[in-house]
């Protein structure tokens, strides 16, 4: 290899060669100073040559002999470099190999934190270097920049940073998957596909948005490369953050992605450029939901599935007309991220006992209930799972079918055609189930069914859109149905929200310094510790990490069903079961504060007094 001299010193240049795949030079350990004749910044000992890196590797016991060679087998081309061919294959993983170039190379490793990155440095390189080449300026080091890689044979890159900001450029070291979520932060989800489109689709900035009514002129939009690279990053986007929708929303000078991230909506860092590209994004989403791309008048519904991280994933979508376009909400159905498991939910104790008991009957109806978004169905799957075997026929009648059961026959009902739930539960109960789930009870009707399903010998589960669990009686009520029929067949109501866990990572204790601003059902006694989290990069600086469910059972006897038929109110209900030991949602929530599983504010969010 030739030597190269620097022009102001006499110190002796061996340039690393990214090309050779098993020969590293390195730099030797040395005081730091700049080199004018590429502004990089290089050690001042001469450089020499080292171990390769695969053989070092073997040494520090990170890989076997039999791990290098097959390595060395399953390179792609000559030019391939070993370590990247071990990473690929999982045969070390990215941060061990970093270790080793930080050990060797004398370049720092790093960990980037959101907050000590300096936010004014992002303007000087230009995105396309950021998200071409995987790196991000982070600090002023001197008269330098210190610029987080995870590649430190890139030689071209770093050169690239250095003419764009005229500036020496330091080096440190950062796994690239880290290095990626700070970019999707500062820069926002798909900003490399959209900074591809800005230069490529010039044309698009012409076009009238009101030519976009022309079908075959959607269709060419919404099939371009870059636009379905753009949809599908901001589909993986939403499922890597445990989003369970996302909502498109135009607006007059903005075209907003919302996520939804354990019930609460989380604005997405998408690129203001995303505005211009607004009409090809809906489109494509059309296109993948079987809609009609020239209606722009009606709301439509529609679906389709995607394989992410090896793993089918179902999204529902709902295309409604607004004032500044089309807005879009996708329903993600990740099955695999589903616990049906009613501990896993967070059902336990009494109220887990009682409720197995309750599910275990040969008949009666078990209603549950809440808001939308509340968790209703996951909790009857839950249900339904805890008690299927081949001695049981069980059916289902949804709308649609969310998570299929292995053991369980499901349908879906077509209003269309006019199968609806009253409908189709008629026609099932002469399929000779033992236990009936209907998605919901919407009307007179169906309830009417339901019930009389209840009455001649089977189990019947449903939800019903009440605030609490002793409404529900009432609601039926409201609907028409007899008061008897209400008694005699409802075995009990279960009610149910979904409350953010705390991050476990940044959870710490504190004593409220204010206990007076306690709702007074806390019953707070003075000096109680109680639990809140500051938020930490686990938990996306939200302080909150997954949810469970608050549960209220209530259990019909006698005395509650005499109340039921001569349609007492629900206060009357309420004061009743209190007294026979029901524990409200909301009760439920302070014992989970104070046993730092989630916080006050939470609790206050999802329940009332």
């Amino acid at each position: 290899m030739a030597e190269k001299q620097c022009a102001h010193t006499d110190d002796t240049i061996v340039p690393l060669q990214p090309t050779v795949p098993q020969t590293v030079y390195i730099r030797t350990v040395g005081s730091v100073r700049d080199c004018p004749a590429n502004g990089n910044v290089f050690h001042s000992k001469r450089l020499s040559a080292v171990m390769p890196i695969g053989e070092e590797l073997v040494t520090k016991g990170l890989i076997t002999k039999e791990q290098l060679a097959k390595a060395n087998a399953l390179r792609t081309s000559p030019s391939e470099r070993i370590d990247q061919v071990l990473i690929r294959e999982d045969m070390v993983t990215e941060l061990d190999v970093l270790h080793v170039f930080s050990e060797q190379l004398s370049i720092p490793m790093v960990e980037l934190k959101e907050a000590e990155i300096d936010r004014e440095l992002l303007t000087l390189i230009p995105s396309r270097l950021v998200h071409k080449y995987a790196l991000l300026p982070i600090l002023r080091n001197g008269k330098g920049l210190r610029v987080a890689t995870s590649d430190p044979y890139n030689m071209y890159a770093l050169d690239e940073v250095r003419t764009c900001t005229n500036m020496p450029v330091e080096p440190v070291l950062a796994p690239k998957t880290e290095i990626q979520k700070m970019i999707r932060t500062f820069y926002g989800v798909g900003g490399d596909v959209l900074q591809e489109m800005v230069q490529e689709a010039g044309d698009l900035e012409i076009i009238d948005e009101k030519r976009l009514e022309s079908e075959d002129l959607d269709i060419q939009l919404a099939q371009e490369a870059s636009v379905i690279k753009l949809v599908n990053e901001i589909l993986i986007e939403a499922i890597d953050q445990r989003a369970s929708d996302i909502h498109y929303e135009p607006f007059e000078g903005d075209f907003q992605v919302r996520y939804r991230i354990d019930g609460v909506l989380q604005i997405a860092n998408v690129p203001a450029e995303i505005r211009r590209f607004q009409n090809a994004i809906v489109s494509r989403i059309k296109i993948l939901s079987n809609l009609n791309i020239a209606e722009r008048r009606l709301p439509q519904d529609g679906g389709f599935k995607i394989k992410a991280h090896g793993r089918e994933i179902d999204l529902r979508t709902s295309v409604i007309p607004m004032a500044f376009g089309e807005g879009i909400v996708l329903r993600i159905l990740d099955r695999t991220s589903v616990k049906l498991d009613l501990h896993s939910l967070g059902m336990e104790g009494e109220t887990y006992d009682t409720f197995m008991d309750m599910i275990s009957r040969p008949h009666g109806i078990m209603l549950v209930t809440g808001p939308t978004g509340s968790g209703k169905t996951t909790t009857l799957y839950a249900a339904l799972r805890a008690i299927v075997s081949p001695e049981l026929k069980i059916i289902t009648i949804e709308d649609p079918v969310e998570y299929y059961l292995d053991g369980v026959n499901q349908t879906h009902v077509i209003p269309k055609i006019g199968l609806t739930f009253a409908r189709a539960l008629r026609s099932f109960l002469r399929h000779d189930p033992d236990v009936v789930l209907v998605g919901e009870i919407r009307d007179k009707e169906t309830a009417e069914v339901a019930i009389n399903a209840s009455l001649t010998g089977h189990l019947v589960f449903s939800t019903l859109h009440t605030n609490d669990a002793v409404t529900a009686t009432t609601r039926l009520l409201d609907m028409g149905v007899e008061p008897f029929l209400v008694s005699s067949s409802l075995e009990g109501v279960l009610a149910q929200r979904l409350v953010r866990t705390s991050c476990k990572w940044c959870k710490e204790e504190y004593k409220p310094e204010n206990p007076a601003t306690l709702p007074p059902d806390f019953k707070y006694e003075r000096g109680e510790v109680l639990y809140r989290s500051t938020g930490c990069k686990e938990c996306r600086g939200t302080g909150f990490s997954g949810r469970r469910a608050l549960y209220e059972l209530l259990v019909m006897d006698d005395e509650l069903r005499e109340l039921v038929l001569n349609q007492a109110a629900a206060s009357q209900i309420l004061h009743l079961a209190c007294k026979k030991g029901l524990v409200l949602m909301r009760e439920e929530g302070w014992r989970l504060a104070r046993e730092g599983i989630t916080t006050p504010e939470e609790v206050l969010r999802v329940t009332k007094v």
